[in-house]
């Protein structure tokens, strides 16, 4: 992708890695676009079965955006669509399974990145925190990913007071999933749990999460009514459920 954003396949899963370590794998530029591109390929390619995005070493996840540069809330006021902006907006929008990988400190924007995933995984040494109201700025963007995750008080004492958690408290508050010494080794777990599964049903299933989260009860009803209706007319629906009587292992071709 870019030296800043390193794309790997390893088999069906897509590691993007933000490689600033200089910087505590702050976000500039190319990495909100590689990080674009990267969803875009792993959402386009049904080989692709999930996308883990992380950062290099073990300090830090993302440290938000580059303060260092001056340049990072320069904005150019004509336009309305903005880069981390754009980049949840994408991923709000992928059908492949969002996974962060925490390795290390995960602050300011980089709550954004851990929260646009659908699942995290976290080190134990990891550390959490909104500390933007220390230097005189919100966390405005992150707060549309965050605010269906966590309580409302507990956003707001993370907002208002700046001050950074411990992993273990925020696998408490319902930030991550899991909190690990080995990260990897509970990454490699998790993904192991979800790769032998129907890829058509998981895929469309991300689809239907994210659209019934801000509905209404009746309009989630209707919705998903018609949802279970097409679930049903996929193969991989039909291989699972002939699968289930003939007690063998299901053989999902993703369709």
């Amino acid at each position: 992708m870019n030296e800043e954003l390193r794309a790997e396949l390893r088999g069906p899963v897509l590691y993007l890695t933000i490689h600033r370590p200089e910087r505590h794998n702050a976000m500039n530029p190319a990495v909100l676009q590689g990080l674009r591109d990267g969803i875009e390929r792993a959402d386009a390619d049904p080989a692709i079965r999930a996308a883990v995005i992380t950062g290099t070493g073990d300090k830090a996840f993302c440290a938000g955006a580059d303060l260092q540069t001056g340049q990072s809330f320069a904005f150019d006021h004509s336009r309305p669509y903005q880069g981390l902006a754009d980049l949840m907006r994408r991923a709000r929008r992928a059908t492949v399974p969002l996974i962060a990988r925490v390795n290390g400190a995960c602050m300011a924007g980089g709550m954004g990145l851990m929260a646009m995933c659908d699942m995290a995984v976290a080190s134990e040494h990891a550390i959490f925190g909104l500390p933007e109201v220390k230097v005189g700025l919100f966390p405005a963007q992150v707060l549309s990913v965050l605010q269906h995750l966590i309580p409302r008080r507990t956003l707001n004492e993370l907002c208002l007071c700046g001050e950074p958690v411990s992993a273990r408290e925020a696998l408490e508050m319902g930030l991550v999933n899991h909190v690990a010494d080995d990260v990897d080794a509970r990454l490699d777990w998790l993904l192991a749990r979800l790769l032998d599964k129907s890829p058509a049903a998981v895929r469309r299933g991300l689809y239907t999460l994210k659209h019934v989260e801000s509905m209404a009860f009746e309009e989630s009803m209707a919705f998903t009514e018609s949802q279970i209706a097409l679930f049903a007319q996929t193969d991989d629906a039909r291989e699972g459920q002939l699968a289930f009587r003939e007690k063998r292992a299901p053989q999902w071709t993703g369709r």
